[in-house]
């Protein structure tokens, strides 16, 4: 009798073995990228129109440069609003996104400024929800209002194709009159307690309509009392260890798998921008605080580092600090007249190309490493399996 089993197991073994190796290859095929594919996917570009076809450049960003994301605007600042950018309709802005997510196999991230009141692409003059703004919210202590703006917000989002929110704003709200966070009503509060409680909530209800948030800004940009977006915002003498707890605590929870990082200059944990910092990011986001996740740049076209560093450079300290996905909104505001220091910025239909093309550079001179590509590489594919 063991004579005649023995034959059948060893058959049942081999085609098990084969069946294996050809599920390895069935799930190792889609991830075969090129190491140019891989740099792609961490690019994340602004691009105008409100529709595409072949010719488009976003579309070859897209189908020939394998970008991991796109952002989305409804004004397009370089042009002083003469050009359009994404928004104009619900309807229209559906097709789009159906459109952008059809270029490419891979899953893309369309990502967009929905923080509500002051901050949002969805204007109601073009048929949108109104939605109030973090400090309203804050403002009504309730936690069930918090919860049907929240969902009202994401199933929007959800409906219109996008999966990526570049929210809640976790900056404690150190300074009222801060001209980006507090003057624009984008915390929750000043305290600790209702930040995180009403930033938790937040990101359920997203993550509910399977949308990523991305919490912002880290290390703290509350305490601020100038603008990262037209310069240096110096907050070593305002910013305290408190700002670093709604990060803390979220990353403790398993609430959250992209972090993005704030332009601040603190000299309490370095002397160079938060974005561009092993101290900030590699160190304390990553070694103290445990986070595996995805670390995404602020817009690494505001002033407070173009500024200062030319495109290559910031290029080569973002990804050495250790971002996974750089963003180029593609969309900075013209120079102000009284303003002798600051570099303009025009729109740049190569701005993708540019910089994976840079990033080849870096590691063919051994500047970053292949490995160091490929851990951002598998964070943004991890968390797109999950989408």
């Amino acid at each position: 009798m063991s004579r005649k089993i023995a034959p059948i197991v060893i058959t049942t073994m081999v085609i098990f073995f084969f069946s294996c190796k050809e599920e390895k290859k069935i799930q190792e095929k889609p991830n075969a990228l090129t190491l140019e594919q891989k740099i792609g996917q961490m690019i994340m570009v602004g691009f105008r129109g409100t529709e595409i076809t072949e010719n488009t450049p976003i579309y070859k960003m897209i189908s020939d440069y394998n970008i991991g994301g796109v952002v989305l605007y409804s004004r397009d600042l370089p042009s002083k609003e003469k050009e359009k950018r994404n928004v104009s309709s619900p309807s229209q802005l559906k097709k789009l996104n159906q459109d952008l997510q059809a270029i490419n196999k891979n899953k893309l991230l369309i990502a967009i400024d929905e923080e509500g009141g002051f901050v949002t692409r969805l204007s109601v003059d073009n048929g949108f929800q109104y939605h109030k703004s973090h400090q309203t919210i804050g403002a009504i202590a309730n936690l069930d209002s918090t919860k049907l703006w929240a969902a009202n917000m994401a199933e929007e989002l959800a409906e219109l194709g996008i999966n990526m929110n570049f929210g809640p704003v976790i900056d404690l709200n150190i300074n009222p009159k801060n001209p980006i966070i507090g003057a624009r009503e984008r915390s929750f509060s000043d305290k600790l307690d209702v930040v995180i409680s009403n930033s938790e909530i937040f990101i359920k209800e997203h993550n509910t309509n399977n949308i990523v948030c991305v919490p912002k800004h880290f290390p703290g940009h509350g305490s601020s009392a100038s603008d990262t977006h037209k310069g240096l915002a110096d907050v070593t003498n305002t910013w305290s260890k408190k700002e670093l707890i709604p990060f803390k605590k979220l990353i403790e929870d398993n609430s959250i798998n992209v972090v993005m990082t704030s332009h601040v200059y603190n000299e309490n944990l370095d002397t160079l921008p938060a974005t561009l910092s092993p101290k900030i990011i590699k160190e304390l986001l990553r070694k103290d605080f445990g986070f595996e996740g995805i670390i995404m740049s602020d817009d690494m076209q505001m002033r407070a580092i173009s500024n200062f560093y030319d495109f290559e450079t910031a290029i080569e300290k973002a990804i050495l600090a250790g971002v996974d996905i750089l963003l180029f909104s593609n969309n900075a505001a013209p120079c102000e007249e009284n303003i002798s220091d600051c570099v303009e910025i025009p729109f740049d239909t190569e701005i993708a190309k540019r910089a994976i093309k840079h990033v080849i550079t870096l590691v063919k001179e051994g500047k970053v490493s292949e490995k160091r590509i490929n851990e951002s590489y598998q964070r943004i594919l991890k968390l797109k399996t999950q989408l």
